[in-house]
């Protein structure tokens, strides 16, 4: 699987919008059981990262529109009306591709990474 693979606007919603792969991850579980009141600890046990790490996700989720805030700091899957489309097309191209939604994911990251460290890389004058 290549990742010309996956639909244009799904490709570019990747592109702009996913940052990490724990954070599409954390969208797919939030989408699955919408009537859940995610909490970071719940969120941690089920994507195996800190529970510091999950409450940044759903800080980042509630954010993006993508969720809302319910009882007790928790949050439940509620995207705004013109994220709901996109997000169902995500979680289908997920399931179809997820080799290429993935690897897409990594190179946009890795592709920062190389920018920030270039920002820094000392580069002889020219005489």
């Amino acid at each position: 699987m290549t990742i010309p693979e996956l639909p244009a606007d799904v490709r570019r919603f990747i592109l702009t919008s996913i940052p990490s792969v724990p954070y599409l991850e954390a969208i797919l579980l939030l989408r699955a059981e919408p009537r859940q009141a995610w909490t970071g600890s719940l969120l941690a046990q089920r994507l195996y990262v800190p529970e510091r790490r999950a409450a940044e996700l759903l800080t980042q989720l509630r954010e993006a529109g993508v969720a809302e805030a319910a009882a007790d700091a928790a949050v439940r899957f509620a995207p705004r009306p013109e994220l709901s489309d996109q997000l169902d097309r995500l979680a289908v191209a997920y399931t179809a591709h997820l080799m290429s939604v993935t690897d897409l994911i990594h190179s946009r990251v890795e592709r920062r990474a190389q920018q920030f460290a270039d920002a820094f890389r000392f580069r002889k004058d020219k005489e």
